[in-house]
């Protein structure tokens, strides 16, 4: 039960917590994701990112050493590590909201 009511599916922003942080590293994890380390020592997703044609070296140049902003898919047990949006300078990278 708890497994399902985890499931991350169309997300919409108001379901969501906003997160500022600052990457520090931008890489492929698995399945094609892309995941992205933040200088607090956080860690958070794009759900199989490359599938998706996002590109990893331009994905690194938009947000390394930059603060962004992190739509984070929220659970009755707290928020997500699934990055749902980003955004840089006001700017979206990345979204999976319709």
């Amino acid at each position: 039960m708890t497994l399902v009511s985890c499931i991350i599916y169309n997300p919409k922003p108001e379901q969501c917590a906003i997160v500022y942080t600052k990457i520090k590293e931008v890489r492929e994890g698995t399945s094609f994701d892309i995941v992205l380390d933040d200088t607090n020592g956080d860690s958070f997703y794009i759900n199989r990112g490359l599938e998706q044609e996002l590109n990893l070296d331009a994905l690194k140049r938009s947000v390394l050493n930059k603060t962004v902003r992190l739509h984070l898919p929220k659970f009755w047990i707290g928020s997500s590590e699934h990055i749902a949006q980003i955004e840089v300078n006001n700017d979206t990278l990345f979204t999976e909201f319709q």
